[in-house]
């Protein structure tokens, strides 16, 4: 996400509320931690264009402004070196500079969901408006706008960019295999204590009464939007989505993207400008709008409600899970088998209970990662022991009981192939990923027109970006 006026980026980066394309992030911050340079010097006296990448300037203030965003934060800039803070605005304007060149597009809708967002933030980081506007030395409210602007599509410029990269990375086993080979015994990565953690959800039966309700609700909203009303207005006002609602309900999205099933289909099913019937998933009752058909890739809104559920619901809900606690107890069905035959949670049931860990794609949890809010509900229970029942309420208020069992536990331990190949295998495919980036980079600097002014021409970078 970057645009032009490098005054801005990195307080724009350090502050991005939501990063679909995380992994990305953490390649470039590993890539930036390479790129060491060995010169240093006292700021230029006059402000003027230090280096050029195809269409886009730096200035020798851009350095000076990322210094200060960075300190702003309570981060230590006493190691980073001019020349470093060059090279990673170097970098930026590259991928933003070929994201263009591969006819990667930005939406105006996209670029001023994320500024609003953005500004959102900034207000109550400094309490106003005409505070903000201050901190950053524009004459106005729309100087400052604009400014961000250019600079959220040029981060999104280049995020795309490096998303783009790293995507079309794969690794087939034998490459992790070959990887875990390479690393000699002593330099093993050691692995912290682990956990592996089952779980059984009963889910509150809605009546038809409140279900027809919010059927009818989003049928109005269809109905308004149909006769001139704002689809997104709609969904920043009614919306339960915690993640989209703030946006106007936006996400952009191809049929790779993890979302549930139901939903996919919904949308894809759509043609351009064409609005849903309402339809249910885990989640709620849904209608989508189809804003932008893009090749592969879709630009919709949609509004989620959920329906109420009253206290008779919950205490049924409860009451029948604690006769699957005692028939486990009891010892007249397994944990396991509670789950695929009595849970309400499809993503666990097929499997027995058991959690997949988002982060890591397998059954184990680390301790010092693990969620605070999971850690709270398993720190205290014995491996095989049946928490006791534990209300649940999610980001959009839908509430469900579920119980929890750990099945295993696991001591810190050194890496082993077979017991840890889904942590080896990232492990490994960050490396390739690394590599992907470094070989791009040095393709694209050949081919790309790239100047670099007065005394910064002495640094000396990791990337060939003086093409010596």
């Amino acid at each position: 996400m970057k645009f032009i006026n490098k005054k801005w980026v990195l307080f724009v980066c350090l502050f991005l509320m939501t990063c679909t394309f995380a992994s990305a992030q953490e390649i470039i911050q590993d890539s930036v931690k390479s790129n060491k340079v060995i010169v240093d010097f006292k700021r230029q006296k006059i402000d003027g264009v230090i280096a050029t990448v195809g269409d886009f300037n730096i200035l020798d203030s851009d350095i000076d402004k990322s210094f200060l965003e960075l300190s702003s934060q309570g981060n230590s800039v006493k190691d980073i070196t001019r020349c470093q803070m060059l090279g990673k605005l170097l970098e930026d304007k590259l991928y933003a500079h070929q994201a263009i060149q591969d006819s990667i597009i930005v939406t105006d809708d996209e670029v001023k969901t994320k500024m609003e967002e953005q500004l959102a933030y900034m207000i109550e980081q400094l309490g106003s408006m005409d505070k903000v506007v201050k901190y950053f030395k524009k004459t106005s409210e729309e100087d400052f706008r604009t400014d961000l602007a250019e600079i959220i599509k040029m981060n999104k410029l280049s995020s795309s960019m490096q998303k783009k990269i790293i995507d079309a990375v794969e690794m087939t086993p034998e490459e992790v295999r070959s990887f875990f080979k390479r690393i000699p015994a002593e330099e093993l990565p050691l692995f912290g204590a682990e956990m592996e953690v089952s779980q059984i959800v009963i889910e509150p039966k809605v009546s038809a009464e409140e279900r027809q309700k919010v059927i009818d609700r989003l049928k109005e909203f269809k109905k308004d939007v149909q006769e001139g009303a704002s689809f997104s207005t709609k969904a920043v006002l009614y919306s339960q989505d915690p993640g989209s609602s703030s946006n106007g309900g936006y996400y952009k999205m191809n049929k790779k993207t993890p979302f549930v099933k139901e939903f996919k289909d919904v949308a894809f099913s759509l043609s351009e400008g064409e609005i849903s019937e309402p339809f249910q998933t885990d989640f709620g009752w849904h209608i989508i709008y189809i804003e932008k058909i893009r090749g592969q890739d879709v630009d919709l809104r949609h509004i989620l409600l959920v329906p109420k559920t009253d206290e008779q619901s919950l205490k049924d809900a409860k009451e029948r899970i604690l006769q699957i606690k005692k028939k486990i107890e009891d010892k007249a069905i397994s944990f396991a088998d509670a789950a695929r035959t009595e849970s309400d949670e499809k993503e666990t049931r097929a499997n027995g209970g058991v959690l997949i860990n988002p982060k890591t794609q397998d059954t184990h949890f680390e301790l010092t990662k693990m969620d605070p809010s999971l850690y709270s509900q398993v720190s205290n229970l014995k491996e095989g022991e049946v928490s006791v029942p534990l209300i649940d309420t999610d980001q959009s208020g839908k509430k469900s009981y579920k119980l929890i069992m750990i099945t295993n536990r696991i001591e810190e331990h050194t890496a082993d192939y077979g017991k840890d190949y889904i942590k080896i295998k990232n492990l490994a495919l960050k490396e390739k990923q690394i590599e992907a980036i470094a070989k791009w980079s040095a393709e694209k600097i050949k081919e790309t027109y790239i100047k670099i002014n007065g005394d910064y021409r002495n640094c000396e970078f990791t990337n060939n970006w003086l093409k010596k």
